[in-house]
């Protein structure tokens, strides 16, 4: 069950709470493929033909030349690594087309990357003519290494090598405050004849990560996400992506905090996906469909003779902070997900980036006020819950007034419980006569159920949470104590058991009609959440927590002023 369909399950079963009263009162009426990565043998040069020695008593006959043999191929130059050190990551960058071979986060801890070997961003790949098969670059890299710090804000690693006639020069431009490489590539064609060549920039993930455990929430990609025609596309089954080429504004490989996306800054440049498929065969001696998705982007310019062509490609490999994917137009990889359905469910829902975007910039922007997330989040519930209290009040007083009815509406039930029509006209004459709304109790409090929802999500897609701590005392036996990471699951299982107890007392304070079978839900209902919650970050469940312990004070406000309110009505009269 994925985190967004445990967000609407909950929000589902808080309305269904919400609305059971009018249950009880209410009678219902009747493209093209992958590039192959294989190096292609250059071919061996042709020798001319011989001109036959002349006889010594004859002039030796004209001969005409043979034709002209290539230059002989360049050696191929030794494959290098080279590190590049930074204040938020440590990378190796091979001399094999400039592939990213490692990348460790240094974001709140180290936290490597999926990024290794064949995965991950691969390296430049040309191929001489538009036809031929793509071949990864041999190159030469200057310099040794690069490490970047506040005395030295950025550094560039040039590439740079031949192909069948065509000079290859890349630059892997890296920042020291940035998780994007810029990546600007020029083909120059030193032949005497046109030349259309196709140059792509791949990134290859696997389709399923079921033996590889993940080190920290996020860490394997789970999506492939691109932007075509100003919206988002999203395939979460990886082994659907398919074969394609299309025209978009960038492409990635994401989860729910990370992202790995390539980003066209110059025109010409298409999107392109690809998919190897295989079968594993498990131990249980069944198969599972495997495979690597390939997604990237590709140029096919044609180069004049003596020209160059030149191209520029972001590469973003980092956590999915807003700030920093807008400065690319990468916001749309955070899913918000939909309301009332997920998103994945493929049916009509609401986009719920239009709430969760301004929620999550809010909380960033108390926490900057603050210096904790979790003082970021108790602040951020009560501002909502402030902002809802009309609401609140209107809905427990409509309650209340449902509660004091139920004695009537149960009598009611009894005389006509066999002429269901009757029983629906004199209860809501009831109603009327008594100024009270069935739906007055549940109908202020479902209108905050997206908003709740929103808040809810916007916790959930927020990677700034992974390691924040809040009340954390330390480890013990390898255990964290207490709330060390928002973004993970109470290992104590503490605060999921106290957001149980407060929904139960919550519930306990909440107007009922003394319906013993309503009574049993009540009681069941916080045994749910807690079993929903158990498992889910920490931040969300301290949310939740808190929310309802909001919630216990206003009912026990209103309660404690209703006395008060009669007291100064009989003076007043």
């Amino acid at each position: 069950m994925t985190m967004e369909t445990r967000a609407i399950l909950a929000a589902i079963l808080m309305a269904a709470l919400l609305i059971i009263y009018q249950t009880f009162f209410v009678q219902a009426p009747p493209e093209a493929p992958e590039p192959a990565q294989k190096t292609a043998e250059a071919p061996q040069p042709k020798t001319p033909a011989a001109t036959p020695e002349a006889p010594a008593a004859r002039p030796a006959p004209t001969v005409k030349p043979g034709p002209v043999a290539p230059p002989p191929p360049l050696p191929r130059p030794p494959q290098r690594t080279v590190p590049v050190e930074g204040p938020l990551y440590r990378g190796v960058v091979s001399s094999e087309g400039g592939k990213l071979q490692e990348w460790t986060l240094r974001y709140r801890g180290d936290k490597p990357m999926v990024i290794v070997g064949d995965l991950g961003p691969g390296g430049l790949m040309v191929a001489p003519d538009a036809g031929a098969a793509g071949e990864v670059v041999p190159m030469t890299v200057a310099p040794d290494g690069l490490s970047l710090g506040r005395d030295r804000p950025s550094g560039d690693l040039v590439l740079t090598g031949d192909v069948d006639g065509l000079r290859v020069r890349e630059t892997l431009r890296f920042g020291a405050d940035a998780f994007f490489i810029d990546a600007l590539i020029r083909v120059e064609n030193v032949g005497s004849a046109p030349r259309t060549v196709t140059v792509t920039l791949p990134w290859s993930t696997r389709t399923a990560w079921n033996e590889i455990p993940e080190k920290f929430t996020g860490q394997h990609p789970t999506e492939v996400v691109w932007s075509a025609d100003g919206h988002i596309q999203r395939v979460s089954n990886l082994l659907e992506v398919g074969d394609h080429a299309r025209g978009g504004s960038w492409v990635g490989v994401g989860s729910v905090w990370y992202l790995g996306a390539l980003v066209p800054k110059t025109p010409g440049f298409t999107l392109v996906t690809a998919v190897e498929r295989h079968a594993a065969e498990r131990k249980n001696g069944e198969k599972e469909p495997l495979g690597r998705v390939t997604v990237g982007v590709r140029a096919t310019p044609t180069i004049a003779p003596g020209r160059a062509w030149e191209g520029h490609v972001v590469i973003f490999v980092g956590p999915k902070e807003y700030e920093r994917l807008q400065a690319h137009g990468l916001e749309g990889t955070l899913d918000f997900g939909g309301f009332p359905v997920p998103r994945s469910w493929g049916l009509p829902t609401l986009p719920m980036e239009w709430l969760g975007v301004p929620i999550l910039l809010l909380m960033k922007w108390v926490y900057r006020y603050v210096g904790n997330y979790g003082i970021a989040i108790i602040l951020l519930t009560v501002i909502s819950k402030i902002l809802f209290f009309p609401l609140t009040v209107k809905s427990l007083r409509s309650m209340k007034a449902m509660q004091a009815l139920g004695p009537q509406v149960n009598a009611l039930r009894n005389k006509y419980k066999s002429d269901p029509q009757r029983l629906q006209r004199e209860t809501m004459e009831l109603y009327k006569a008594n100024k009270v709304n069935p739906m007055g109790g549940c109908l202020p409090m479902v209108a905050q159920v997206p908003i709740f929802y929103a808040l809810y999500l916007a916790l959930s897609v927020s990677v700034e949470l992974q390691n924040a701590s809040f009340l954390c005392f330390g480890r013990f036996f390898g255990m964290d104590l207490w709330i060390c990471d928002l973004a993970s699951q109470d290992p104590t299982y503490v605060l999921p058991i106290l957001m149980g107890v407060s929904m139960f007392v919550q519930q306990k304070m909440t107007p009922t009609t003394g319906d013993p079978r309503q009574a049993k839900m009540m009681l069941v209902m916080p045994f749910v959440f807690t079993f929903m919650f158990l498992n889910l970050p920490s931040g969300l469940v301290l949310y939740w927590s808190l929310s309802n312990v909001l919630q216990i004070l206003q009912q026990w406000y209103m309660d404690r002023s209703k006395p008060r309110r009669a007291v100064r009505e009989a003076k007043d009269a």
